[in-house]
């Protein structure tokens, strides 16, 4: 089949390195517009932009795509429209080209929306998967074509799960489209009275609120991972933190107190059923680093 691909992040990678790797012609790749990064805010293209051209394949990004896309893209001809992790919504114009197919980090109907991998692990579940579906208008609503389990580990943070999920998107991506081809595909509607929807992780929900259990805490470090990266403030400054633990702990302080600053015991707040030992951080204008590193040469009030 001759497909267009759609797609800006690492997963999206993982998701055309298998398209590449089968009998599938890409066509083009379409991404996110280059993004001011950085303390000198340089433009910065999206990591698929560079790997797309890296193998010789033509790029295309729209600020819309809904208003500058349609024309392009019904140039090309294609046989599918292949969708993982783009980043803007299509309009019914566009998923009319073509067969619109989408790899989506959940499985479907649980978690539809934004942020379906880091959803799975803010709310501490233990297992996740891939749904190959068939788009509709409706956000995550359409047909689906095939899914797959996968398991979710203790050590597992938004990182390594995107990774994992990636590779496992792309081999379902591979399987789907041969079956389309052939002809054997089944599309199975989604029970909507399932739905459950996931929005969009921002740097105001990041901040950690140690009112809450060790064990939310902790998930809500492992979701929100690198980008936005929870974080706490200490003394007026915002504190980022890569990797917590929960600890037992009956002291009578109350919550969000430190209960140990050093450089043996590390970094221990109180929370609401115990502690969080805060393991690696990264404080204003400095180093990403452990919090006993960062307590071996600072003082942590």
């Amino acid at each position: 089949m001759k497909i267009v691909f759609l797609g800006t992040s690492y997963f999206s990678i993982a998701c055309l390195k298998a398209l590449l790797n089968s009998k599938h012609e890409v066509l083009a790749v379409v991404c996110q517009p280059d993004k001011p990064s950085g303390r000198g805010n340089k433009l910065t293209a999206p990591p698929i932009k560079t790997f797309a051209e890296e193998n010789g394949l033509k790029v295309y990004q729209f600020n819309k795509i809904r208003v500058d896309g349609v024309e392009t893209l019904k140039s090309l001809k294609p046989d599918a429209l292949v969708v993982a992790a783009y980043g803007q919504i299509l309009s019914q114009e566009i998923l009319d080209i073509a067969l619109p197919i989408n790899v989506h980090g959940s499985l479907l109907p649980k978690y539809r929306g934004a942020s379906p991998i880091q959803t799975a692990l803010i709310n501490g579940d233990t297992e996740t998967g891939i749904t190959i579906m068939k788009m509709a208008f409706e956000v995550d609503s359409g047909d689906i074509i095939l899914q797959e389990k996968l398991k979710i580990e203790p050590s597992d943070n938004a990182e390594t799960l995107f990774e994992k999920m990636g590779v496992l998107g792309g081999k379902l991506l591979v399987k789907a489209l041969d079956l389309i081809e052939e002809g054997k595909a089944t599309f199975t509607p989604q029970d909507n009275s399932q739905a459950t929807f996931t929005k969009m992780l921002t740097k105001e929900g990041a901040e950690i609120d140690f009112n809450d259990t060790s064990e939310n805490i902790v998930n809500k470090v492992r979701g929100y991972y690198k980008n936005p990266t929870a974080y706490f403030i200490h003394n007026g400054e915002k504190i980022k933190v890569f990797s917590a633990e929960s600890r037992k702990n009956l002291t009578k302080l109350l919550n969000g107190h430190i209960i140990s600053a050093n450089s043996k015991e590390g970094l221990i707040i109180k929370c609401l059923n115990g502690a969080v030992e805060i393991v690696e951080l990264q404080a204003p204008n400095g180093k990403r680093m452990t919090a006993k590193a960062y307590l071996n040469g600072k003082k942590f009030e």
